[in-house]
C-alpha cells in the first residue's frame, strides 16, 4: 500500500497541470469545480499564523534593499577620503548610483529567475550577490573595487523586490494579503533607518564604513538559509505540474481545511487558459491579451517616481540644514515619517482597500508639494517659509508611505494573471528603475535651470495626474483571492 502511494505521488509530480486535469472527466469535473469556486470558502478564514513566518523571512530582502539604499549616505565622506577620491563629485555620485545600474540588470532577470527556479531559489540567488558585493565593498582599496561591490549588491537589490512582491502575494491568505504586503514597505523603512544608525560612528571610528558593509552580510545569510525552511509558492508549483507538492504547501500556509478550495480555484483557471502558450514574450506583455494590466502597472510605477519622492529624499538634508536642523536629525525625522506612514498603511490596507489608499496618498502628496511651492514665495517671512518647507517635506514622505509607496508593489502581483505574473513584475520594476535613475540624474540640473517653484509644481502636477489615472484604471482587490481577481479580469472584454 505504501509503495502504491509513493508511485501515485511521483506520478503527480511528473505530470504538468494541463496534462493532469484531463485524467478526470473535464465536463463532469468543471461543474464541480465551478460550484466549489462559487461557494463560500469556509465559515472562518485561514489562520494568519501559518503564513506569517514565511512572509517575515521574505521581507528580509526588503530590509536589505532599504539598508543598501542608505548605507553610503553617512560614510560617503570617509569612503572618498580613504579611497583617494575626496572632492570628486562624479566619483561620489557613482558610488551612490552604481547600485541603480545593477538593480536595473537584476530586475530584468527577476522574472525569468522566479519562473525558472522558483520563488525560494530566487531569494537565495538574490542574497548571494548581496553577500559577495558587501564583502567586496568592505575590503575595497580603490574606487574600481568599490564600484564593483556596489554593482553586485545592486543586482541583488533589483532581483529582490519583485520576487518579494510575488512571494508575499502568493503565500498570503486573501484577508491579510494587504497587511502582509505592507510589511515589505515597513522592512524597507527599517533597513534605511538601520543604515542611518549604524553609520553614526563613522566620523569617530576610522574604517567604520567597512563594518557598515560587512554587517549587511548577516541578514543576507539569514535570508538564504531561512528560505530552506519556507514554503514554495503553491501557484508556481502548480504551474510546474507538481500537484501534490502544491497541495502540501497550501496545507502549510492555509491549513488542511482550505486546501480543496484553493486547488479548485487553480484548476478552474487552468481550464480557462488551455489555449495560452507557456512561454511569455515581451511582445505579449506589450501587445497581447493582458497588455492593459501591464500598462497600468508600468504607469503606476512611473508616476510613483515622477511624483518626486526620491528628489525629496535627496534634497531633504538641504531643507533641514536651511532650517537649522542637523542633517542627522533631519534624516531621522524623514525616516520616522516614512515608518509611521507605512504602519498606518498596514493597518488600513485590508480595511479601506488599495484604491482608496492610492487616491488619498497621491492627493496628500500633491498638497504637500503645493506647500513646498508656497515656501519659495518671496512674500512669506523667512520663518514661515522654513516651516512650510520642513512641514511639506515630512507631509510628503508620510502621505507617500500611506499608499503610493506600498500599494503598487502589492497591487500589481494581485492583478497580473499567474502565467505572466513574474515576467510582468520584472518589466514594471525595470520601468521603475529607469525612471528612478533619470530623476536622480537630472534633479539637481533641473533645480538649477527651472528653480524649486516650477520643479515642485511639476511634481505636484504628476501627483494629480496619478489621482486621475488611479480613479479611472485601478480596480479594488481587497479581500479577494488571487484566483477570484484573475477570473474577474478574464471575464472583462
Amino acid at each position: 500500500m505504501l509503495g502504491l502511494q509513493r508511485e501515485t505521488s511521483s506520478m503527480y509530480k511528473r505530470t504538468s497541470s494541463r496534462e493532469y486535469s484531463p485524467m478526470v472527466d473535464v465536463e463532469d469535473s468543471s461543474g464541480v469545480l465551478e460550484n466549489e469556486v462559487n461557494n463560500e470558502m469556509e465559515t472562518t478564514n485561514p489562520s494568519w499564523k501559518c503564513s506569517l513566518p514565511h512572509v517575515l523571512v521574505a521581507t528580509i530582502s526588503s530590509f536589505l534593499f532599504g539598508y543598501h539604499l542608505g548605507v553610503v549616505n553617512e560614510p560617503l565622506e570617509s569612503i572618498s577620503s580613504d579611497l583617494g577620491f575626496s572632492g570628486d563629485t562624479l566619483a561620489e555620485g557613482l558610488v551612490v548610483s552604481v547600485c541603480l545600474g545593477g538593480a536595473f540588470i537584476g530586475s530584468l532577470f527577476s522574472g525569468g529567475v522566479a519562473d525558472g527556479f522558483g520563488r525560494r531559489r530566487a531569494f537565495q540567488l538574490c542574497a548571494l550577490p548581496m553577500i559577495l558585493g558587501a564583502f567586496v565593498s568592505g575590503v575595497s582599496n580603490s574606487l574600481a573595487v568599490m564600484l564593483l561591490g556596489r554593482f553586485l549588491v545592486g543586482t541583488g537589490m533589483g532581483l529582490g523586490p519583485p520576487v518579494a512582491a510575488l512571494y508575499v502575494t502568493e503565500v498570503s491568505p486573501a484577508f491579510v494579503r494587504g497587511t502582509y504586503g505592507s510589511f515589505i514597505q515597513i522592512a524597507t523603512c527599517l533597513g534605511l533607518m538601520a543604515a542611518l544608525f549604524i553609520g553614526i560612528p563613522v566620523h569617530n571610528i576610522t574604517g567604520w564604513w567597512r563594518v557598515c558593509f560587512w554587517l549587511s552580510t548577516i541578514p543576507a545569510a539569514l535570508l538564504a538559509l531561512g528560505m530552506f525552511l519556507c514554503a514554495e509558492s503553491p501557484q508556481w508549483l502548480f504551474k510546474q505540474g507538481k500537484i501534490a507538492e502544491a497541495e502540501a504547501e497550501f496545507e502549510r500556509l492555509l491549513g488542511g481545511s482550505h486546501v480543496k478550495t484553493a486547488m479548485a480555484e487553480l484548476y478552474k483557471l487552468d481550464l480557462d487558459k488551455t489555449d495560452e502558450p507557456d512561454v511569455v514574450s515581451l511582445s505579449e506583455l506589450l501587445y497581447g491579451r493582458h497588455s492593459r494590466v501591464v500598462f497600468i502597472g508600468s504607469t503606476l510605477f512611473a508616476l510613483q517616481q515622477l511624483s518626486g519622492i526620491n528628489a525629496v529624499f535627496y534634497f531633504s538634508s538641504t531643507v533641514f540644514k536651511s532650517a537649522g536642523v542637523p542633517s542627522d536629525l533631519g534624516n531621522i525625522f524623514v525616516g520616522v515619517s516614512n515608518l509611521l506612514g507605512s504602519v498606518i498603511a498596514m493597518v488600513l490596507m485590508d480595511k479601506v482597500g488599495r484604491k482608496l489608499l492610492l487616491l488619498w496618498s497621491f492627493i496628500g502628496m500633491a498638497v504637500a508639494m503645493a506647500l513646498q511651492v508656497g515656501a519659495t514665495s518671496s512674500y512669506l517671512p523667512h520663518f514661515s517659509a522654513l516651516c512650510l518647507s520642513v512641514g511639506g517635506t515630512l507631509a510628503f514622505v508620510l502621505t507617500f508611505a500611506l499608499g503610493a509607496g506600498p500599494v503598487p508593489g502589492l497591487l500589481l502581483p494581485e492583478i497580473f494573471p499567474s502565467r505572466i505574473r513574474a515576467k510582468a513584475m520584472a518589466f514594471c520594476m525595470s520601468v521603475h528603475w529607469v525612471i528612478n535613475f533619470f530623476v536622480g540624474l537630472l534633479f539637481l540640473r533641473l533645480l538649477e535651470r527651472l528653480g524649486p517653484r516650477l520643479l515642485y509644481s511639476m511634481f505636484s502636477t504628476f501627483c494629480l495626474m496619478a489621482v486621475m489615472f488611479v480613479k479611472r484604471n485601478v480596480i479594488e482587490t481587497k479581500g479577494k483571492t488571487l484566483q477570484e481577481i484573475e477570473i474577474s479580469l478574464l471575464a472583462k472584454p
